[in-house]
């Protein structure tokens, strides 16, 4: 019964969790590491605080309660928290239970000073921290008084800190149970913090202690400035010693005091560079036990280090793999793409296996390898030209790491290079070309159709692997290439000619006006055509604003007017319903399997429209792209040489308005394959959940593609792996994705460094031209929109799925993005000031404020 109640440190290692909690494991685990010190110890149970919270059933109640409440509701928070807390400090020890520990606290020395520690089970866990969720108690004396402390700590399972925290986290408060570490007491010189990566920059070879005086409390609650020493394959790089006037120290009779510092130590280092140096090489001991970076609080008393506890540093970005100790540098492939949300394994894998270059996944995210290219100067040139006119965040971070000589300098692979920007494709300005791309495409999704019908089990595998390839045929069709360049590089023309002739920015905004062919703006006119069906009944509108369930449509022929409805709904889903939000995740629910998420901007368009919106509006649009292009040519010709550069601003806007639509029809082919691909793959996970391998289809999207065909050939799966994988995944929402990322765990995000924006405006990329000014509507998924006319759209990123919302709003700001990106394309097609690439905009945009859109310039103002 007593090892029921107590275990001995020694005893327990980092697969005890549930036993003795997250500190309790790790001290454990840190007091087998040979060199390592860990002052001697005991843990008091989970099984000891399931014994309390078994005495007090009025528990379970409040705990009810508390789980229904929202984590914004801090009033509602910290009155029950306040309850459970005090019903569990007065319960009293059951005997047994308090002659265990009191035996424990005997091998310590029964006035032993002892630090009584919070070790909760959801606690320093690779995926979250929960740092500081929970309370210490230092130099607790005698039985009596460590007895109560080890109550206040299993209280402490309920501050109002710790509560919400697991609210905002998604933790069920029944499912984190509460052990308790005593240990003796360490009277420190000095103590601190060593993180064995950098916090800040994410560098996983530089190593930085904080450092203070006396116990490590006066740091934790501010009362000093640390020393700082940075320090990088064994030696310090970086040191700033802070003026520390005060210390928290140890009292005889048990707590602590503020003390003042000996003026004449007040501006020494509490360490020396030597000791610095050694207690970063006991760091990477320790990190190297543990597999990664680790957060780790120490304490120096007579020249030895004592460690008091060791978590991992969960705020880092993961680094991606790699086969050698050569230095990389990567690109989010997700600031490219407008999907910068982690995805799960089969929706990554999937997306490597079909890319036209090597991707690596880290975090749920992947990147590119650019390291040889940056390597050459012809290479560096056109990458960063190139990166430059995507997104010029994305440049700037990369010539960061440049100007740092990480990446070591070769030679050109052969002579000269390719001249700036590249050379204008070679391809006739010929409608006929982008309709002949496009039947094939269209073919060859259509045989895909038919054929994968009858494939199953690991025939259907080796069909895909088949498939993979016409996909990347289908991708990397030169002729394809060659119009995407081309209606990029004449826009890019326009703008840089028109600007230096006619002293005007952007000209080519106004230009590509309603272009043809563009399938992503015709996505978001042709639901204003499915709400002009909706909008005469009344009753179908009422209906639609309480959809909740997913077989809606099933229901909406059952009114007036629901046929035709339907019909309208279903011919939309026909064509467009293997998009959704982050739609380079197979894994996300597309509008065909979750079709709730187009019936609200259905009901905006229902609203704000009237009939015949798509037509008017394309046509307006149409328009003012026909009376720009004779302004432009009229100003043109009376200019020196005006002919000449008519003509060719003329044979310009043909080619731009030609082949410019088709930059969108690449990506809805890959995603309509993608579609059938992910049809295939449930049905036969379905297979699997009959035959009871699995417990339910969606679990196979926790698998990569290659271990999925594993379990479809063996019929069997590793659980735990899928269980592993989902907490994994969980956690990646709460990492930011760099831009750039080192193979040092270095992250970039870049900077504009302009000095042409006005004070306290919030800095971005223009993408298309003009200023509005309206209502900010920060929207973070498209199912939660609520737009009226005049609205701006402030949101992380779009994809082509948000285009719908694009016909209702009157400006675009988004937190990544460049100019040919998706919303920048379809932004200037609807003729919407835009600014992109804006940092933290979500955060530092409220809801409902008024902003004006520069979209011109680059810059949004957040108005009084």
């Amino acid at each position: 019964m007593i090892e029921q109640y107590v275990r001995d440190l020694r005893e327990v290692d980092e697969t005890q969790v549930a036993l003795v909690g997250g500190k309790g494991a790790h001290l454990g685990a840190l007091s087998r590491i040979d060199g390592i010190r860990v002052p001697p110890g005991f843990c008091v149970t989970t099984d000891a605080f399931g014994r309390i919270m078994a005495q007090k059933p009025s528990v379970d109640g409040l705990l009810d309660q508390l789980s229904g409440l929202d984590p914004d509701d801090r009033e509602a928070i910290r009155t029950l928290s306040a309850q459970i807390r005090h019903t569990i400090e007065e319960t009293p020890l059951p005997g047994e239970l308090a002659k265990a520990i009191t035996r424990a606290l005997a091998s310590l020395g029964e006035r032993a000073a002892c630090a009584v520690r919070s070790s909760a089970t959801a606690e320093d866990l690779p995926t979250a921290s929960f740092a500081g969720q929970q309370d210490t108690y230092l130099n607790v004396r005698g039985p009596e008084a460590v007895l109560q402390h080890i109550s206040r700590c299993w209280a402490s399972l309920f501050t109002e800190r710790a509560v919400t925290y697991r609210q905002r986290n998604g933790i069920d408060h029944r499912t984190v149970h509460m052990a308790v570490v005593v240990q003796q007491m360490v009277f420190p010189q000095a103590s601190g913090i060593l993180f064995t990566a950098d916090p800040v920059t994410g560098n996983r070879k530089v190593a930085t202690v904080d450092a203070g005086f006396g116990l490590g409390e006066a740091l934790v609650s501010g009362l000093v400035n640390p020393d700082v020493f940075k320090v990088r394959d064994g030696e310090v790089v970086a040191r700033e010693v802070s003026v520390q006037q005060r210390a928290v120290h140890a009292l005889p009779a048990g707590g602590t005091q503020e003390v003042a510092v000996d003026p004449h130590r007040q501006e020494e280092p509490a360490l020396t560079d030597e000791q610095a140096l050694r207690l970063v090489g006991l760091g990477r001991r320790i990190e190297a036990h543990f597999g990664r970076p680790q957060d780790i609080e120490w304490c120096l008393a007579d020249d030895a280090f004592h460690i008091v506890q060791s978590r991992p540093v969960t705020t880092l970005f993961p680094i991606p793999d790699s086969d050698d100790e050569e230095n990389h540098v990567y690109v989010s492939v997700g600031h490219q793409q407008m999907m910068t949300d982690p995805m799960k394994p089969l929706g990554y894998s999937m997306w490597q296996q079909t890319a036209m270059v090597a991707m690596h996944e880290a975090g749920g995210r992947l990147f590119v390898d650019v390291t040889r290219r940056l390597a050459s100067p012809a290479g560096r040139a056109a990458l960063l030209d190139i990166m430059g006119k995507g997104d010029p965040l994305v440049r700037d971070a990369l010539e960061t790491v440049l100007e740092r000589d990480f990446v070591p300098s070769v030679p050109d692979a052969g002579p000269g290079g390719p001249p700036p920007g590249g050379a204008r494709a070679p391809i006739e300005t010929d409608p006929a070309i982008v309709t002949d791309l496009i039947e094939r495409s269209e073919a060859s999704v259509a045989a895909l159709e038919r054929d994968i019908e009858t494939k199953s089990g690991p025939a259907l595998f080796d069909f895909l692997i088949d498939a993979f390839v016409e996909h990347k045929r289908v991708l990397s069709d030169p002729v394809s290439i060659q119009v995407i360049m081309a209606g990029m590089e004449s826009t890019w023309w326009l703008n840089d000619k028109l600007q230096e002739w006619l002293g005007e920015k952007n000209a080519a905004d106004t230009l590509t006006l309603s272009a043809p062919g563009n399938i992503t703006s015709e996505m978001g006119l042709e639901l204003l055509a499915v709400a002009d069906v909706i909008r005469p009944y009344p009753e179908l509108v009422a209906f639609l604003e309480g959809v909740e369930d997913e077989d809606f449509l099933d229901e909406l022929s059952t009114r007036e007017g629901g046929t035709e409805a339907r019909e309208a709904i279903e011919t939309y889903l026909d064509r467009y319903g293997m998009r959704c939000v982050g739609e380079i995740d197979i894994t996300r629910p597309r509008w065909r399997e979750r079709p709730t998420t187009l019936v609200p901007v259905i009901l905006d368009h229902v609203r704000n429209f009237g009939p015949g919106a798509a037509e008017r509006r394309f046509e307006q649009g149409r328009q003012k792209a026909l009376k720009k292009e004779q302004d432009v040519l009229s100003r043109l010709r009376a200019l020196p040489d005006g002919d000449r550069k008519a003509d060719e601003a003329k044979r310009m806007i043909d080619r731009v308005r030609t082949f410019i639509g088709y930059r969108e029809y690449p990506k809805y082919g890959i995603v309509s394959r993608s579609f059938v691909y992910k049809r295939a793959l449930l049905a036969e996970a379905e297979r699997l959940v009959r035959a009871e391998v699995l417990r339910e289809k969606e679990d196979v999207f926790y698998l990569t593609f290659q271990e999925f065909h594993d379990v479809v050939r063996s019929n069997r799966v590793d659980d735990r792996l899928i269980q592993r994988r989902k907490e994994a995944f969980r956690s990646y929402h709460a990492l930011t994705p760099p831009r750039v990322l080192t193979s040092e765990g270095e992250a970039f995000t870049g900077a504009y460094r302009r000095d042409d924006v006005p004070a306290g405006a919030l800095t971005g990329v223009p993408v298309s031209a003009g200023t509005i000014e309206g209502r900010a509507r920060v929207i973070l998924d498209m199912a939660d929109a609520d737009l009226e006319a005049g609205d701006i759209l402030v949101t992380t990123f779009t994809d082509p799925s948000w285009s719908p919302l694009f016909v209702g709003i009157a400006g675009l700001v988004t937190e990544v993005g460049g100019l040919m990106t998706h919303g920048a394309v379809i932004a200037r097609e609807y003729g919407l000031p835009a600014v992109v690439g804006v940092e933290r905009a979500t955060r530092l945009i409220r809801d409902g404020q008024r902003i004006r859109v520069h979209g011109t310039d680059g810059y949004v103002e957040i108005l009084p």
